[in-house]
């Protein structure tokens, strides 16, 4: 097995781990994008659901892999078709996980009608005044380090502009060496801290969006529900500043390596524990905290009762996609995984999503690369 297995085998473990463990890191009120009373999230029916998805993608994970080692060996003495297949393969491997997760959804939403469970509860939404006078994520103060780097980065540039060479890598195979570059200039130079620059607003941005994205609290146990959606938003808050600036480390130091003189191997190892440490990350936060803080554990549970959330199912297409031109929020949790989406009717996040795009797209072409 090639070294060029190995990392993307490493990469792809985390990414299969992640998927097939989403329906036990939801809330317990929602379960494959549909919401349910939170008493029956540990029957007997929804443990085995949770079970079966698990396996069924389980074995989804082994089989995209097997195929990957068995076209691979094809291909092995060639990086970039590598590189395609092993996109096609990750590509596919989602596509099909997604029809696993419309099998369940589906068959949810039937069990769910079955046993009458909207219509034999008082629907309530509860709205807490005083949540947002809470700390619910980390200053972004804390990115002025990400924007020292920055300048340090263009510093150390400009004074060694001469000493750099004539091309500039943009970009690198497995085994550390360039397969792509530009020739020297200022305009060229300034890619990486652009690109920076770039990144750290983004995750201000997205920093933000935790702090005003719309409150979920629980209307059987609304006391506990608050809590933990706080510690929710602190955690992935602090996870998404140390993740901010280790990109812009990661980014000085691949843009210093045209400076000084760096191992081959580490512009192959410090890439990789990068990603590793980003994925492992969050998927550790992910099984501590669940999704709303779901699985925090709190001196408060909830109890049974004849209230629960209000069912807004017929506004969450295929349980992901949220489409509610009454709801006035931008930002909100997802259903099935762990973190936020957008309301889709709002025309404001349409806006969010062309500038993104627009900004990652068009940097690139600006700067002439």
């Amino acid at each position: 097995m090639n070294t060029v297995y190995i990392l993307l085998l490493v990469i792809m473990i985390p990414v299969f781990l992640s998927m097939m463990f989403i329906p036990y890191w939801t809330r317990k009120t929602e379960s494959f994008g549909v919401s349910i009373p939170e008493e029956v999230y540990n029957s007997k029916e929804l443990k085995g659901m949770r079970k079966q998805y698990a396996v069924l993608t389980g074995f989804l994970s082994v089989a995209v892999t097997i195929i990957f080692f068995l076209m691979g060996s094809s291909f092995s003495a060639d990086e970039e078709l590598m590189s395609l297949l092993f996109s096609g393969i990750v590509f596919a491997f989602i596509v099909f996980s997604f029809v696993i997760y419309l099998v369940f959804h589906r068959k949810m939403k039937t069990l769910k009608q079955h046993n009458k469970w909207a219509a034999e509860k008082s629907q309530l939404v509860v709205v807490d005044t005083a949540f947002r006078k809470q700390r619910l994520t980390h200053s972004n103060l804390w990115f002025i380090i990400s924007f020292l780097v920055v300048l340090v980065t263009v510093f150390l540039t400009f004074q060694h502009y001469q000493a750099m060479p004539d091309q500039i890598p943009t970009k690198y195979n497995f085994d550390g060496e360039v397969t792509n570059s530009v020739e020297k200039s200022y305009r060229s130079v300034l890619v990486m801290p652009i690109i920076q620059v770039y990144l750290t607003l983004l995750f201000i941005f997205i920093n933000t969006i935790i702090a005003k994205a719309k409150q979920q609290v629980s209307a059987q146990n609304p006391e506990d529900s608050m809590k933990k959606n706080v510690v929710f938003r602190r955690r992935w808050s602090a996870y998404v500043i140390m993740t901010g600036i280790a990109v812009v480390l990661l980014l000085a130091f691949i843009q210093l390596s045209s400076i000084y003189s760096i191992n081959n191997e580490l512009m192959t190892i410090i890439p990789l524990i990068f990603t590793v440490g980003v994925v492992a990350g969050s998927i550790i936060l992910s099984i501590t905290t669940g999704q709303g803080g779901s699985r925090v554990q709190t001196a408060t549970t909830g109890e049974n009762g004849t209230v629960i959330d209000r069912d807004d199912d017929r506004y969450w297409k295929l349980g992901v996609i949220y489409f509610n031109p009454n709801d006035p929020s931008l930002f909100l949790e997802k259903r099935f995984g762990v973190g936020w989406t957008v309301n889709l009717a709002r025309p404001l996040a349409w806006v969010f999503f062309l500038v993104i795009i627009g900004l990652a797209v068009g940097i690139p072409l600006l700067m002439g690369l």
